[in-house]
């Protein structure tokens, strides 16, 4: 069978399913044509027995004293209606059970033994079925009455009960064009749908669909990328290995097909893409406490919308590897500050030491000693995370290359990281924050251009405000400040630091409150539901 081709098996199946059903229809058909053909058989009996019963002649001859003149009356006429009504035989008997009529004329005159009659000689009118020596017989008893209600006889009428050769014989012409024609109409239509089937499944036989299922879903098991697509009624199609790895759902990925989506993992955000047909690329999403970078594509089938495929990968990794890289630069650059600050100062305690003023020179040195050493101790003290601590140092160190003063406020304090975030998110949405300040402040005309950095923990919120005396934004612009690319500086690489804030925001479940007016400045309130402190960590 394996061997055969789908329009070779659909046809032998065709063949099959109306044998079969042509048996099992025909088991009921004849069976209702035997019990019915039977019924006919009896009342004819019935009817022709009854006929004879009520012949006067048949009344006369039973009185007869000449009892063989009798038996070859009855026998003669009695006959005669047999051959008319295509009886098997008609048998009539005295109250003294002798046969004055039978087909065979050597049981003329003998005297019946039957006991099937015994009940017709007390006036029963009935029919029975009985094997005889002719066959399977149907047979009508009915008791023979004179004119004073007297019995006198019994007349017994017998037809062979319908076999089905006698079926088939009857109605050999209709059988046979139902079969040809159901047959052949049969094997057409097996035809065309095996060419219909065929031609939806690209000319491909079902082991060659069947080969390409199993090598596309050992390719998409193969790749480095988790793999996830649904279609248009949520239903998993595809989920292979990796996508079960990295978002740590346990068990054999195959037993997921076919199930909804949002029963495996209810946030995928694959819905949406269905409903919206829109693609989203490199998103950075939270699924199951695991932070993804996800590409989200529709899939369309002649214009039609008909499921989406999610393409992702973990960023643990990367994040990792963003952190030692934001660690090193935020060293770096810390490193290049200081050496630009201490050169700075040792010209300054070079000048005062070659002008002779060494008292002056050596209060100077102790005062900076003093501002560097309180702001590392104020920064260990309240950040308890290094990354934060050390990118804020190499922001102040920044902005007085800027000319720019960052002021963080000496109430702050920094314990622990909200739900959904870690340290690499803090970097960033810090990083940004600051640097927005910065080119806020920059080609500004102001005295004293300052950054004011305040960092909360109150009743299980963390509070992150970050305000400038920069240009500020027009109305136009806090529409638009966070979408992907929009920046009010022509160049390249711009518009997307505060649209990773919003994303980090929407990450960590916060809000984010904006507050600007053109040519005083900006402020941006980041809130953190961030739970008791016993329960919090970082």
């Amino acid at each position: 069978m394996r061997r055969l081709k789908m329009n070779t098996k659909i046809l032998l199946m065709t063949f099959f399913i109306i044998a079969f059903s042509f048996f099992i229809g025909g088991v009921f058909v004849i069976g209702n044509l035997l019990s019915e053909q039977e019924e006919d058989f009896g009342q004819r009996a019935m009817l022709v027995a009854r006929t004879v019963s009520n012949m006067p002649e048949l009344e006369n001859q039973l009185m007869n004293d000449d009892q063989q003149e009798a038996i070859q009356t009855i026998n003669q006429t009695v006959e005669e209606i047999r051959i008319i009504n295509k009886a098997e035989y008609i048998v009539v008997l005295n109250m003294d059970r002798v046969k004055y009529s039978h087909p065979s004329p050597a049981e003329l005159g003998k005297r019946s033994n039957s006991e099937d009659v015994n009940a017709a000689f007390s006036e029963h009118y009935y029919i029975s079925k009985a094997q005889g020596e002719l066959g399977r017989m149907i047979r009508a008893f009915v008791p023979v009455l004179n004119k004073d209600k007297r019995q006198i006889g019994v007349v017994v009428v017998g037809y062979p009960m319908p076999t089905l050769a006698t079926i088939f014989h009857d109605y050999a012409t209709e059988i046979i064009v139902t079969i040809f024609f159901s047959i052949l109409f049969s094997m057409w239509g097996a035809l065309m749908l095996g060419h219909h089937i065929k031609k939806q499944m690209f000319g491909l036989e079902p082991e060659e669909i069947s080969q390409m299922y199993v090598e596309r879903q050992e390719t998409f098991n193969a790749m480095h990328e988790g793999i996830i697509a649904v279609d248009n009624e949520m239903n998993i199609t595809i989920f292979n290995q990796k996508a079960g790895f990295i978002l740590g759902v346990e068990g054999d990925n195959a037993r997921y097909i076919g199930k909804k989506i949002y029963e495996v993992l209810p946030d995928t955000r694959l819905p949406e893409i269905v409903e919206s047909g829109k693609p989203i690329y490199n998103q950075e999403i939270y699924i199951n406490r695991r932070s993804i970078m996800s590409t989200r594509i529709p899939i369309q089938v002649k214009g039609r919308n008909v499921g989406a495929v999610a393409i992702f990968k973990d960023l643990t990794e990367v994040k990792q590897l963003a952190e030692e890289l934001t660690g090193v630069r935020a060293f770096v650059q810390a490193l290049r500050v200081q050496t630009h600050e201490h050169k700075n100062k040792l010209h300054t305690i070079t000048g005062l030491l070659q002008l002779g003023h060494t008292r002056q020179a050596l209060e100077y040195l102790k005062e900076v000693q003093a501002d560097e050493a309180s702001l590392i101790r104020f920064l260990n003290e309240r950040f308890k995370n290094e990354n934060l601590s050390g990118l804020l140092l190499s922001k102040v160190g920044r902005g007085k290359e800027l000319g720019i003063i960052i002021e963080i406020d000496q109430e702050s304090r920094f314990t622990r990281f909200p739900p959904f975030l870690d340290q690499h998110d803090f970097v960033i949405l810090f990083g940004n924050l600051i640097e927005n300040a910065f080119e806020a402040l920059q080609g500004v005309a102001r005295t004293e251009k300052v950054i004011t950095i305040s960092v909360d923990e109150h009743d299980g919120v963390l509070a992150i405000l970050v305000t400038d005396n920069g240009c500020g934004m027009s109305e136009e612009v806090k529409k638009h400040m966070f979408e992907n690319g929009f920046s009010t500086k022509a160049k390249d690489n711009r518009g997307i630091g505060l649209y990773l804030i919003e994303e980090i925001v929407k990450k960590g479940h916060g809000t984010i409150e904006v507050t600007s007016e053109e040519g005083k400045g900006t402020s941006f309130l980041v809130l953190f539901e961030v739970g008791d402190e016993q329960n919090g960590s970082y």
